[in-house]
């Protein structure tokens, strides 16, 4: 009897159980059914704003270019909300395929005209069914054809592709059969993935902001709207997702990396303020290591090693980065999981003393009448002798973390030694408020952090992986002005990872978007690390080898 009763209260308790988890995903699918509602409220309000803005514009005509600028920072306020909304949808989607007791989500779009006429059409036949679904029966006969189509481009030509299924009918049970819809880019997508490649790589590659965009796209006979484009960046963006993760894995697997970060102008109630865009990354080539480079980047609102603690909370290794105080924290003896050895960069440590002894800047201030600022015959000194270690460093890189390290013991130590003795003999001479005072402190007071090249054959004398990687944002600043938001800059931060990532591996970024973005959706999951641009080949590539095997 009691063997009974445990049974039974077994039984009770899993119930128990699985009630309570079909309650936590059901709250689950509400919460984020409700957040796609919001933030659909949230473009739609945006968007009436803006329509607003243009119609005042049109009826009391134009009276200073201020209001032609607030326009456009509406206009990328709304892309980067129509952009989220989007996002936001499709997470309720997943939410709520979780559970059958909350309905199902999907924004109200505005009806999207045809796709033009004028454009030429590409007829993709997919072969109908040989044998009848229904009853196995072979004697079928075409009964007509469903077609549907995307917007897809080729670099200066625009096409409209057509997928044409033939329905096939049965003669011996009168069923319709059909070849089964091809997977589209994103969901309900109409952009060929090619064309939303395009405009991921333009927004964030070549910074160029979706109004822009949409704009040239008219003047070539293609006229999309604002909303239209900044709904297939959301989906593009969600799509891409799992492999944002793996980049982000591997970079985080590594046992140094590069740190850095830069400004990034964030548009907050029609001002500016500044936000932040960190970078992590792993490049082991220059010591021969045989991962694949890969950069990691996050967005903040501010600078605070905070955000330096929480992107590193489960990494421990070494980690070349700026004399940033905020990362000093990460560099205590007790820190969780692990502790972190920091290492200098001497490049930085070199411009200091650089600007003081610039020779050809004295030079081009005198001949536009600009007073030049001195030379310093000491910071003069100072660079040259980094640069006999800057040599040796070229000569030994790509080598084993072994040739490297003996290489720096034999050559590269007494340098740096007679460099620390001769900077702290110069820097007793001096003022503390003079300049090249000011450039030896920064390395003298880390002697330690700037040597530590010395006995690892894996450090760098450089921070310049996350320089490099970081250009882009800093060269783009010009174009895009600002992000639209905070949201924006996380979605930014995503997708340059996936954009240097590429670049750091020598591959086409907008090729590679295309072909992923046209396989992701039927592409196994267990497989997808293929799809990564250290592991992708370009289409050209696998089908020459296939035929060759």
């Amino acid at each position: 009897m009691s063997r009974r009763n445990d049974i039974a209260a077994l039984k009770a308790a899993l119930a128990a159980l699985d009630a309570e988890r079909a309650r936590a995903v059901r709250v689950e699918a509400e919460l984020a059914v409700a957040l796609a509602k919001a933030s659909e409220d949230a473009a739609l309000i945006a968007s009436q704003t803006l329509e607003i803005a243009k119609l005042k514009r049109q009826i009391y005509g134009v009276r200073s270019e201020r209001s032609q600028r607030l326009i456009e920072q509406m206009e990328l306020a709304l892309e980067d909300l129509e952009t989220s909304a989007t996002e936001d949808e499709l997470a309720a989607e997943a939410a709520v395929a979780k559970t059958i007791n909350v309905p199902g989500f999907m924004r109200k779009r505005p009806s999207r005209q045809p796709l033009p006429t004028h454009l030429p059409r590409e007829r993709i036949v997919l072969p109908g069914p040989t044998a009848c679904g229904c009853c196995g029966g072979t004697r079928l006969r075409k009964l007509g054809e469903s077609v549907t189509e995307t917007l897809d481009v080729i670099p200066r030509q625009w096409k409209v592709v057509q997928h044409v299924r033939e329905k096939m009918t049965c003669r011996d049970c009168e069923k319709i059969s059909e070849a089964p819809a091809p997977f589209h880019a994103t969901p309900r997508g109409w952009a060929g993935p090619n064309l939303l490649a395009m405009l991921l790589f333009e927004k964030f590659g070549q910074h160029q902001p979706l109004n822009r965009q949409a704009e040239r796209y008219a003047r070539e006979g293609v006229p999309l709207a604002l909303s239209t484009l900044a709904d297939q960046v959301g989906a593009g963006c969600v799509a891409l997702a799992p492999l944002l993760r793996r980049i982000e894995a591997h970079v985080f697997a590594a046992d140094r990396l590069h740190a850095d970060d830069t400004t990034v102008p964030v548009l907050a109630k029609g001002e500016t303020r500044t936000g932040r865009c960190w970078v992590y990354a792993r490049d082991d080539r220059p010591f021969g290591g045989q991962a694949p480079p890969a950069a990691m980047f996050h967005y903040s609102r501010d600078r605070t090693g905070a955000h330096a603690a929480g992107h590193l909370a489960r990494w421990q290794g070494i980690l070349q980065a700026d004399s940033f105080s905020g990362y000093d924290a990460l560099y205590v003896a007790d820190r969780q999981p692990g502790p972190i050895r920091e290492a200098g960069c001497w490049a930085h440590a070199r411009r200091k003393f650089f600007e003081l002894a610039d020779i050809a800047a004295a030079a081009r201030d005198k001949a536009i009448g600009k007073l030049p600022a001195p030379i310093s015959p000491i910071a003069r000194e100072a660079v040259q002798r980094m640069d006999r270690l800057f040599e040796i460093e070229r000569d030994i890189n790509g080598a084993t973390p072994e040739r490297r390290h003996s290489a720096r013991q034999t050559l590269s130590k007494p340098l740096v030694a007679d460099l620390e003795t001769w900077m702290r003999a110069e820097r007793a001479k001096l003022s503390r408020a003079n300049p090249v005072a000011k450039a030896m402190n920064y390395m003298l007071v880390r002697w330690p952090v700037f040597a530590a090249f010395l006995d690892d054959g894996r450090i760098c004398m450089t921070n310049n992986a996350a320089e490099r990687a970081l250009r882009g944002i800093a060269l783009g600043r010009k174009s895009w002005l600002f992000a639209g938001s905070d949201r924006g800059g996380e979605r930014a931060a995503a997708m340059y990872s996936l954009i240097v990532t590429a670049k750091m591996n020598d591959i086409d970024p907008q090729a590679w978007l295309a072909d992923v973005l046209a396989r992701i959706a039927a592409h196994p999951v267990q497989r997808l690390d293929e799809l990564l641009p250290w592991n992708w080949k370009p289409p050209a590539a696998t089908e020459a080898s296939e035929q060759a095997a």
